[in-house]
């Protein structure tokens, strides 16, 4: 939709809106880089549009959205969230402040469950969050079953309705980890679970002090959610299936000996673009 043209001469234009927005971030460099992506949405056109027409007088409804919408992210909300969406894998993903904002280095762990993947069978994806890594999936592999798990409703609420726009199948199950999947299977197992220390300064970094802290932060070092999904996948798996898990950059060693000592075989960590280690997988030896 084209704004309509300006009513008020005095309104300023989009050139002098996003001038004085980005004397406003001076101090905050990701804001600023992100002043014209809002002006944008506040004007619901493309950004390209603004170079074009910046001598344009927006409506002070569309200014008063600007407004709110800097202020927000001056906040330190990130752009997902004020968007209301973010790309994952090849899908367009609705978010809301109730999940992560799904990352790039996490479609690492979807190629690698992809290489995992036969034909056709079974997978559950703990801690779902936005759907991202188990709608990815099921993009790729319509054919298997998938489960996905959330501690939290809102969450789930989330995947479910992006499940449902992006006509993909997948049961949500609510619960903690892996006790939604009692008595049940799976030839994978995947999870990009909280890893953050409680006491890390990156939870203050801009963008992630905005997201829920539950879905980022696990224990004093990081390691106890990955932990316990280790302790507890193999019931859980197939003989000879996988579990696969994102983790932090330093926790490489630490989740390699975690899953040697519950007896995974095969156990080997993975790099990310930026070329640090980020995904640790790990198979269940087959039956005898």
């Amino acid at each position: 939709m084209r704004p309509a043209a300006a009513i008020d001469p005095g309104t300023p234009t989009v050139h002098a809106l996003l001038a004085a927005a980005r004397r406003r971030c001076a101090d905050n460099g990701a804001a600023s880089d992100d002043c014209a992506l809002l002006l944008a949405l506040a004007l619901d056109v493309p950004r390209a549009w603004l170079l074009a027409h910046a001598e344009h007088r927006p409506h002070d409804a569309a200014v008063a959205r600007f407004e709110s919408l800097l202020q927000r992210r001056l906040a330190g909300e990130p752009m997902a969230y004020l968007r209301g969406r973010q790309g994952f894998w090849s899908l367009e993903l609705e978010l809301t402040p109730d999940v992560l904002v799904p990352r790039p280095e996490t479609e690492l762990l979807v190629e690698l469950t992809l290489a995992c993947m036969a034909p056709a069978g079974r997978l559950a994806d703990l801690g779902t969050g936005s759907g991202a890594i188990a709608l990815a999936l099921a993009s790729a592999r319509p054919h298997w079953q998938i489960v996905a798990t959330d501690r939290s409703a809102a969450a789930l609420a989330v995947a479910a309705g992006n499940a449902a726009r992006l006509g993909l199948r997948i049961e949500f199950r609510h619960g903690d980890w892996l006790v939604p999947l009692a008595g049940e299977r799976f030839d994978i197992i995947v999870s990009n679970p909280p890893y953050i220390a409680a006491h890390d300064a990156c939870l203050e970094g801009d963008g992630v002090r905005r997201e829920p802290r539950t879905a980022l932060v696990a224990g004093d070092d990081g390691l106890a959610d990955l932990a316990a999904i280790i302790a507890g996948s193999a019931p859980h798996l197939s003989p000879g299936g996988w579990l696969l898990l994102e983790h932090g950059a330093a926790q490489g060693d630490a989740v390699r000996a975690l899953l040697t000592g519950a007896g995974f075989e095969a156990v080997a960590t993975h790099a990310d673009l930026a070329g640090r280690p980020r995904v640790t997988q790990g198979r269940l030896p087959c039956a005898n």
